[in-house]
Order: structure tokens, then C-alpha cells, then sequence
């Protein structure tokens, strides 16, 4: 299965970050490609985004749904496609180094199935670890304006 982690440190609280983090507002729009997302419960949220696999191009939409939340350590989620059943799954923890500094470790697995499953995969192998540092330096960018206010 294609996967990613990223890890940074940031010189922002953890408070602050779980500020960011608990309103999907905040991040959602920072992913690749993203059109919209609804918050349908506290648990599920939609998510639409064009997808560029190079030769695969297309609308995506998926359903984030959060298996746990435990603030302000760590938050998971399986993904799916609105119409199918798993497709992946993930986090996001921080961890407070001190009072002022934080670490924040996310990853990212996915699994694609079906007639083009492996051909999905292979490329997904390629394009996650991007679209993780892409995620992951518009988050910290966003994170420091956001602990500016």
C-alpha cells in the first residue's frame, strides 16, 4: 500500500495547533487540488478534490471518517469514496517538546481496488509523498498566521 509520514516542528503552542486542527475549515482547502468539504457530523466529513495522477486525472470525492480524537495528542481517520468501501486511512499527532514548540507527525495510507487498482497504486506511490509535503508546508505556513492572531 502507498503511504507517507511528515514531520515537522513548528515554534507555535500545541494549543494553538488543536485550535487550527479542530475546525476542517482551517486545513481542508490547504490539500492539492481541493473544490469543497462538509462537515456532516463530528465523525464525518465530504471531501471533493481534483485528483492529477499524471495520466489519471478526475473529480474525486471521499468521506473522512474519524475513528478517533484525542485532543491534543492525536486524531485518525479511514478514508473511502462515497460510493465504496476502504481506501485508506491516517493521522495527525502533536506533540508539545515544550511550552512554545511543537512537533506535528501526520501520515497517509492509501489502497486502491478494483479493475485499475494497481495502476492507481503504482501512482499513488509516486504522487502521496508530493501532495504530503505540499499538506504539510501550506499547514505550517497557515499554522504560523493563524498563532499570529
Amino acid at each position: 500500500m502507498p503511504s507517507e509520514q511528515q514531520q515537522i516542528e513548528l515554534a507555535i503552542p500545541v494549543n494553538v495547533i488543536w485550535d487550527f486542527i479542530r475546525d476542517a475549515n482551517n486545513w481542508a482547502p490547504l490539500v492539492p487540488g481541493y473544490i469543497q468539504h462538509e462537515r456532516i457530523n463530528d465523525r464525518l466529513i465530504t471531501w471533493e478534490f481534483k485528483s492529477d495522477l499524471g495520466i489519471m486525472k478526475k473529480k474525486v470525492s471521499l468521506v473522512i471518517d474519524i475513528k478517533e480524537w484525542n485532543e491534543p495528542a492525536r486524531v485518525s481517520f479511514e478514508l473511502r469514496r462515497t460510493n465504496e468501501k476502504y481506501i485508506g486511512q491516517g493521522y495527525f499527532e502533536a506533540q508539545a517538546l515544550n511550552k512554545n514548540k511543537t512537533r506535528i507527525i501526520g501520515f497517509l495510507e492509501i489502497n486502491a481496488s478494483g479493475a485499475l487498482g494497481s495502476l492507481a497504486n503504482s501512482l499513488f506511490k509516486n504522487a502521496i509523498p508530493k501532495s504530503t509535503e505540499e499538506v504539510a508546508a501550506a499547514i505550517s505556513s497557515k499554522l504560523e498566521e493563524f498563532s499570529q492572531r
